[in-house]
């Protein structure tokens, strides 16, 4: 009896443990998608990116791409001559974030980023670090 307790705590807390590591899957824009004047939804505020997580950008393919620049200041120019980091255009985007730090994403079509259709984003390393369980109470497991 006191083993599959035992059992049952170690189950609990991996399935608690489990669900904290898992990488978050973010719609870009929620319903609204990728669109024009994106930059004006807030629509990453108060969300918190992590290393491992996606964002998916949904968006019709004839109308706009997603480009991924290196530094602020070609996403703050809208430059579209940036040597990009990454570029897609297929209207269901999936991008995997690799690494902590600023992420820059624009569209490539003339005057759409000029336009506000561009994202910044913070990425943190990781998944958060659990608070540590509390010490058992002595004996508990007899």
């Amino acid at each position: 009896m006191a083993s599959s307790r035992l059992l049952a705590v170690l189950l609990a807390a991996a399935a608690c443990l489990g669900s904290l590591a898992s990488a978050t899957e973010w719609m870009v824009g929620d319903g609204g998608g990728w669109r024009a004047k994106f930059n004006q939804t807030g629509w990453a505020d108060g969300k918190t990116f992590r290393v491992g997580d996606t964002l998916t950008f949904m968006y019709p393919k004839e109308n706009h791409t997603v480009v991924q620049v290196g530094n602020k200041a070609d996403f703050a120019a809208c430059n579209l001559n940036a040597n990009a980091v990454n570029k897609w255009d297929s209207g269901n985007d999936v991008v995997t974030l690799d690494k902590p730090g600023k992420a820059w994403f624009f569209c490539s079509v003339p005057n759409h980023c000029n336009n506000g259709m561009k994202l910044v984003i913070n990425v943190e390393e990781g998944a958060p670090t659990p608070a540590p369980a509390p010490a058992p109470a002595s004996g508990w497991w007899f």
